[in-house]
């Protein structure tokens, strides 16, 4: 609200004029005889009503500008506050449009994140399939090298095998040579052998000479024949061998009958007939039915 004030009314030229009607008022009492005829009374009532409405004239003037004033500035006030009122209203306006424009850029952002979320979505189905793919292709790819790796086990395992075979099938043929120092310098080629192989866990075995004959880690020549009840080990053919702790195969025999009578010391070998068996495909299958060494017969 403006501190404004009430224009104020001098009453100096209001109480001179009261000043002089009362004064010819008191004049006409002085200088008329009594009682005062008709027409200087009449002029003495006129003059004291009229410096009466004179002396009460001002201060009615500024109640009037008082209260004009009053209700001018009720008015300004009622002008500010419908001015107060429609700055709220277009602040309200602005503020419903802002809003509008918010809650539309919302809009766009949710579907924009909706669609990003549905291209991500894609993308990790996308990715999925593709490490899936990857995955099998790396299982496939690790299957056939596992396969090939088997594979060549078994070979240069059997390759190892053979060349033992051999090794042990010189070393017979040089005991039953009968000469000593061949013997000597054959059994030490024959043991650096052995532990040249055993260091990867190849490990060749045979049976002694008159041991019972075990079916578990020995086999005749002919694998379709039984050795008789009491049967003995009479030669070993071929070495069994063991690879890392699994028996891949049995040593190749000779077995005799026993004796029927105990003062006889006849021994007749079991017939038996070299056969010759095609390479398994794995490591377990490895040589399980021997061939026979060269020198045997």
């Amino acid at each position: 609200m403006n501190d404004r004030m009430a224009p104020k009314l001098s009453k100096w030229p209001f109480f001179l004029g009261d000043l002089l009607l009362v004064g010819m008022a008191g004049w006409i009492v002085y200088h008329y005889p009594h009682p005062l005829p008709t027409w200087p009374l009449f002029i003495l009532v006129g003059c004291v009503a009229g410096g009466a409405w004179i002396a009460v004239k001002p201060f009615l003037e500024e109640y009037r500008a008082e209260v004009k004033f009053a209700e001018d500035e009720g008015l300004t006030t009622a002008v500010e506050q419908i001015n107060n009122l429609r700055n709220l209203a277009n602040q309200i306006s602005f503020a419903t449009a802002q809003w509008q424009v918010v809650q539309e850029h919302s809009g766009r952002t949710v579907d924009e994140a909706r669609g990003i979320a549905e291209k991500m979505a894609v993308e990790a189905r996308a990715f999925t399939d593709f490490m899936q793919k990857a995955n099998d292709a790396e299982k496939a790819h690790l299957r056939v090298e596992v396969e090939k790796l088997r594979r060549g086990e078994g070979e240069w395992v059997q390759l190892l095998v053979l060349l033992l075979d051999h090794v042990y099938a010189l070393y017979q043929a040089g005991v039953r040579s009968g000469q000593a120092a061949l013997i000597g310098q054959l059994g030490n080629f024959q043991n650096a052998c052995r532990e040249a192989v055993r260091r990867v866990g190849l490990v060749p075995f045979e049976a002694k000479p008159d041991e019972p004959f075990n079916a578990q880690s020995s086999q005749l020549v002919d694998p379709e024949a039984k050795p008789p009840e009491g049967a003995r080990v009479a030669a070993t053919l071929a070495q069994g061998y063991t690879f890392q702790g699994q028996l891949i195969r049995r040593a190749l025999v000779n077995v005799t009958e026993p004796a029927p009578d105990a003062d006889l010391d006849v021994t007749e070998p079991v017939p038996d007939s070299a056969s010759e068996a095609a390479p398994p495909e794995s490591t377990e299958e490895l040589l399980e039915e021997p061939q026979l060494p060269l020198g045997t017969s």
